[in-house]
């Protein structure tokens, strides 16, 4: 699956969705993953996001893909609402694992499943799950993806590409034998998936003064960059050596002959720090047990420059309808 392109997003879209109503502080906006409305005395922090990319562990992948972007905001996910259709009326085991997956991953961020929607649909090939999920800020400041500032550090967490090889890994373990991947390498590259989540770090980093924050997902670490610079109206520079690619996102990438930059990579957050708070955020991610790296600096101007080999690529267009993991999944056709 992958987006529809900016352009027919603010054509087809946003028009349509704009919000009138005095409670809501952040509405429908393309690169802000969330929505914040105020409820009593606080600010309710919402996201939802539909898995069809994945067939293995979909129901915890979905789960923590949608707490991810609440968490992303500064704010622990606590209310859960699951939409789920199979492909046939008959697959009724298939709908008790989602479930139990679901719940797992539920159990494991801390947050409920207070309802949703369950059902099969003689239109799809696999199943379908998108996730609700929903938090408090308490009193906290959410963080937003526009906010960073000229002069702030970026800072990547884990590693990217991560969600992507696991799913190629589980998924597409056949072709992968194909394209020459051993089976230790198919196994190390789904425990990858065991990193997709997000919730630790992100809520520590909020508390730490970073200035914007976003998880990776579809489009990859180079869209992600792009909303980042898109929405906070300056430019980032990143040098491709300090990027943290895996050495088994690395052998898939090449076997797959996928762009780990353009791939889609849950787990994974971009984060723009002040100069002030960067020796603070590097304790707390240290002590924390986050694997994170600095790899550039947010300038002036628009768009994202990549220092690589020499010379400076540069990228200013958001293409949200492409991604290398569906281009992956039109090559290679799923069958659930």
């Amino acid at each position: 699956m992958s987006k529809l392109s900016l352009d027919v997003l603010q054509r087809r879209v946003f028009p349509f969705a704009q919000a009138t109503d005095p409670d809501v502080v952040l509405g429908s906006a393309f690169g802000e993953d969330v929505a914040l409305t105020r409820v009593g005395g606080d600010i309710l922090v919402s996201h939802v996001d539909p898995i069809v990319g994945a067939v293995g562990e979909i129901g915890w992948l979905a789960v923590h893909v949608a707490c991810n972007d609440v968490a992303a905001a500064g704010v622990a996910p606590r209310w859960l609402l699951l939409l789920v259709l199979v492909p046939r009326l008959e697959d009724e085991e298939l709908l008790g694992q989602i479930m139990h997956d679901a719940s797992s991953a539920a159990q494991e961020v801390g947050a409920s499943i207070v309802g949703g929607h369950t059902g099969y649909s003689v239109g799809i090939s696999r199943p379908l799950v998108a996730v609700t999920a929903l938090g408090t800020a308490s009193g906290r400041e959410p963080v937003r993806t526009g906010g960073a500032r000229v002069g702030d550090h970026v800072l990547v967490t884990e590693g990217i590409a991560l969600e992507g090889t696991a799913i190629l890994a589980q998924d597409f373990a056949d072709v992968a034998r194909g394209l020459g991947l051993s089976e230790e390498e198919l196994e190390e590259g789904s425990r990858v998936m065991a990193k997709v989540s997000v919730l630790p770090e992100a809520l520590v980093l909020a508390e730490n003064g970073v200035t914007a924050m976003h998880d990776v997902t579809r489009g990859g670490i180079l869209e992600t960059l792009l909303g980042i610079a898109r929405l906070s109206a300056a430019g980032i520079e990143v040098a491709f050596p300090r990027l943290p690619i895996p050495p088994i996102v690395s052998r898939f990438a090449r076997a797959f002959r996928f762009d780990p930059l353009q791939m889609i990579s849950s787990g994974t957050l971009a984060v723009t720090v002040p100069p002030e708070r960067v020796a603070r955020v590097s304790a707390v991610l240290e002590e924390l047990g986050t694997p994170f790296a600095f790899v550039g600096h947010v300038t002036d101007g628009a768009g994202v420059r990549v220092l690589k080999d020499g010379g400076t690529i540069e990228y200013t267009e958001i293409r949200c309808e492409e991604g290398e993991l569906a281009r992956i999944w039109a090559l290679y056709p799923r069958n659930g």
